[in-house]
C-alpha cells in the first residue's frame, strides 16, 4: 500500500505511530500501510487505552477515530494537548462525518489534520510523513527561536541578563512596586578605571576578567544578603522575607542590580558596601595581582520615581557623583544631584531650537551593498546633531531625549521632510532602485493616531516609493494583531517595510509569515558573534527563514572581512557596516553608485 513516489520522505529513524480505532479492520489496514512505509505502529481499541499508550510509549504521531467507547477522539485529543509533550505532537483525526461543524470541532479539540472516512489507504503513509516532517521543521525553528531569545536577552560572556533584559525586568518590577506599594532599589555599578587594566591585558584576557568579576558578584549576591549596619554581617537568603536581588550586565564593565521589596535605603547602602568589599578583595589573574574597585549609584522607587527612565537617570546621576567624589564608593541619589537633570532640560530646549533651525540637524546615509552585484542598493537614513557649543551629540543621547520630552513626532516629521528634500535635490540623478530606510520610533508606531498622522505626513512626500520603514521586532510583537493591520495599511500606501534588529524580540513564526514585510535586518549583536558555532548557527537559521519567506536580509554592523565573507557565502543578500562604508551625505552615495565593493567581502581563499 505504499506510494512508490514518496522515497524523498523516508526517515532515518522509524517513527512510532499510535493508531486508535475501535474497528479492528481499520487498525489492521493502518498497521499494514504504515509498517510497509518503515514506521512502527501501536494499537488502541478505545480512548482510555490510547491515553495509557501515549503516556507510556511516547509516540511521534497519534491517529484517532472520533467515535470510540470510553473516550471519543475529541476528548482524547484534548487530553493529549493538556500534557507538555502533547502540545506540539501531530494529531490526525478521522471520522465518517464530513460536515463543517464536525471538522471545526476536531480542530477546536487540537487536531493537526482531519480526514473523513473512508480513508484512502494508499495516501495515508505519505500524509503521515508530511505531518511528521512539518512537526520536525517546526520543532527545529522553535529551538532556533529559543536560541535567538537567549542571545537577545542574556550576555554571552557572563550568562547574566543583558541590557534588554534589564530594561524589561525593571519596568515589570516598577509596575509591581506601584501596584503593591512596595519599595525597589536600583544599583548601577561601574568598575573604576577599567581601561587601565583592559589595555595591557588585551581583549581576550579582559573578557576573562569580567567573567571572574561577574562570578564573584553573582556568588555573593545569590547566596548572601546583608543585614544591619555591619556590611560583613550576612544572612542566608532564606531568612530574607521577600527581598530579592538580581544581578545583570548591560555591557562593558557595567553591572546593574535590581533589589525588590526593600524596607529602607539602608538595605541598599549595605548591599553597595558588600559589592565594594567583594570587588576590593585581592585577585590573582593571569600572573597579575589585581585589586579592583567600583563606583556605585543608587536610586529608589517610589521615592525617586516610578518610571524606569526616571530611576535609571537618577541612579546614573548618583553614579556620576560617586565617581566625582573619588571612586571606590557609593552614592544614594538625592535632589542635590539634580544638576544633570537640569543639563538635560537645557539640552531638550536646544533640541527644540535645532528642530526649528536649518543648520544643526542633518542627515547622513549609510550605504547597503547588494552582495550579488557589489553595488550600493540602498541606504539607511541617520539623523545627526551638530550642537553649536557642544559639537557632535550622539543619537544615543538625543533620541531617548526626544522620546521622553514628546519631541519624537516633531523629530520624525523633520527626518521625513529632510529625506524627501535630499531626494528631490538629487532627483535628476537619483536612481529608482535605491531604497532609503528610515527608522520609526516605538512611540510613533504605538500612538493611537499613528496611521492618520503618518498618512498626512507622507501625503506631502513626492518620493515615498523609495522609502522603507524600519520597525523593531519587539515593537511589532507588543500587539501583533494591531501591528498587522497597521503594516498592511503602510504597504497599501506604497511603502516597503523592514523588521529591524531581527532575532532580539518576540517574533512568533505563525505571525511572521503573515506580516507584509520586505526585509529582515539581522541585529549587529548576532553579526558580532560570528566566528563561534553558536553565533554561526543563529545567523544561518535567520538566513534560512528569510529564504523560506522570500524576504531580503540586511546584516547590520559588518566590521570585518571574515563576517562579510561568512554572510555572503550563506546567501545574505545585503551588507551594511563600517567595513563597507560609514554614513555619508546622499550626494556622496550617488557618486559611489558605480563603485564595486565585492573585494571587501569576497575573501581570496573563499
Amino acid at each position: 500500500m505504499t506510494d512508490p513516489n514518496d522515497t524523498d520522505l523516508r526517515f532515518d529513524v522509524s517513527a512510532t505511530i499510535l493508531v486508535c480505532d475501535d474497528d479492528p479492520t481499520v487498525r489492521l489496514l493502518a498497521r499494514e500501510c504504515l509498517e510497509s512505509a518503515g514506521m512502527s505502529v501501536l494499537e488502541a481499541e478505545n480512548g482510555q487505552e490510547a491515553l495509557t499508550l501515549f503516556d507510556k510509549q511516547q509516540p511521534d504521531l497519534v491517529f484517532l477515530d472520533v467515535d470510540m467507547p470510553l473516550l471519543n477522539g475529541f476528548e482524547v485529543c484534548r487530553a493529549i494537548r493538556q500534557t507538555e509533550r502533547g502540545q506540539s505532537l501531530p494529531v490526525l483525526i478521522a471520522t465518517g462525518a464530513n460536515d463543517s461543524r464536525s471538522i471545526d470541532q476536531g480542530f477546536e479539540a487540537g487536531a493537526t489534520q482531519y480526514k473523513t472516512k473512508p480513508i484512502n489507504w494508499a495516501l495515508l503513509s505519505r500524509d503521515v510523513k508530511y505531518m511528521l516532517r512539518a512537526a520536525e521543521a517546526f520543532a527545529a525553528l522553535k529551538a532556533q527561536q529559543v536560541q535567538l531569545r537567549t542571545l537577545a536577552y542574556y550576555d554571552p560572556l557572563t550568562s547574566l541578563p543583558n541590557r534588554r533584559s534589564f530594561v524589561d525586568q525593571l519596568k515589570k518590577s516598577l509596575d509591581e512596586t506601584a501596584d503593591h506599594q512596595r519599595s525597589l532599589g536600583l544599583l548601577m555599578v561601574d568598575l573604576d578605571h577599567f581601561k587601565r587594566i583592559h589595555d595591557p591585558l588585551g581583549e581576550a584576557l579582559s573578557d576573562s576578567l569580567l567573567k571572574v568579576v561577574a562570578a564573584r558578584l553573582e556568588e555573593r549576591l545569590s547566596v548572601y544578603a546583608p543585614r544591619g549596619p555591619d556590611p560583613h554581617e550576612a544572612i542566608n537568603r532564606s531568612d530574607l522575607d521577600d527581598m530579592t536581588i538580581d544581578l545583570m550586565r548591560p555591557g562593558g564593565d557595567e553591572f546593574n542590580i535590581i533589589v525588590r521589596n526593600i524596607k529602607d535605603s539602608q538595605a541598599l547602602t549595605t548591599i553597595a558596601s558588600l559589592i565594594l568589599e567583594t570587588l576590593n578583595a585581592p585577585l590573582i589573574f593571569s600572573d597579575n595581582h589585581l585589586v579592583l574597585s567600583a563606583s556605585v549609584g543608587i536610586a529608589m522607587a517610589p521615592e525617586h520615581g516610578l518610571e524606569s527612565e526616571a530611576i535609571i537617570r537618577r541612579a546614573n546621576i548618583a553614579l556620576g557623583a560617586a565617581k566625582l567624589a573619588g571612586r571606590n564608593r557609593y552614592r544614594l541619589y538625592d535632589d542635590s544631584l539634580a544638576d544633570d537633570a537640569e543639563r538635560k532640560l537645557r539640552l531638550e530646549a536646544d533640541l527644540r531650537d535645532a528642530l526649528e533651525s536649518s543648520d544643526q540637524l542633518f542627515m547622513a546615509y549609510q550605504p547597503q551593498i547588494d552582495t550579488s552585484t557589489g553595488r550600493i542598493c540602498g541606504v539607511e537614513a541617520l539623523v545627526r546633531w551638530s550642537h553649536p557649543e557642544l559639537g557632535a551629540i550622539s543619537p544615543a543621547l538625543f533620541a531617548p531625549l526626544a522620546e521622553g520630552s514628546g519631541l519624537i513626532s516633531q523629530l520624525g516629521d523633520w527626518i521625513f521632510k529632510r529625506v524627501d528634500s535630499d531626494i528631490q535635490t538629487l532627483k535628476e540623478v537619483f536612481p529608482s532602485y535605491l531604497t532609503i530606510s528610515i527608522n520609526l520610533s516605538p512611540l510613533q508606531f504605538t500612538q493611537a493616531n499613528f496611521l492618520e498622522t503618518l498618512k498626512l505626513r507622507l501625503s506631502e512626500l513626492q518620493s515615498k516609493n523609495a522609502i522603507e520603514l524600519e520597525l523593531t521586532e519587539g515593537v511589532i510583537m507588543s500587539d501583533a494583531d494591531d501591528s498587522l493591520l497597521k503594516l498592511h495599511e503602510l504597504r497599501k500606501a506604497g511603502f516597503r517595510l523592514a523588521i529591524d534588529d531581527f532575532g532580539t524580540g518576540y517574533s512568533s513564526l505563525s505571525y511572521l509569515k503573515d506580516f507584509p514585510v520586505n526585509t529582515l535586518k539581522i541585529d549587529q549583536a548576532f553579526v558580532a558573534n560570528l566566528g563561534d558555532e553558536s553565533g554561526n548557527s543563529i545567523v544561518r537559521a535567520i538566513l534560512a527563514l528569510a529564504t523560506a519567506l522570500n524576504l531580503d536580509v540586511v546584516a547590520e554592523g559588518v566590521e570585518t572581512h571574515e563576517q562579510a565573507d561568512f554572510l555572503t557565502r550563506h546567501h545574505c543578500n545585503i551588507l551594511q557596516g563600517f567595513l563597507l562604508a560609514k554614513p555619508i551625505p546622499l550626494q556622496n552615495v550617488i557618486d559611489m553608485l558605480d563603485v564595486d565593493f565585492s573585494h571587501m567581502y569576497r575573501m581570496q581563499n573563499s
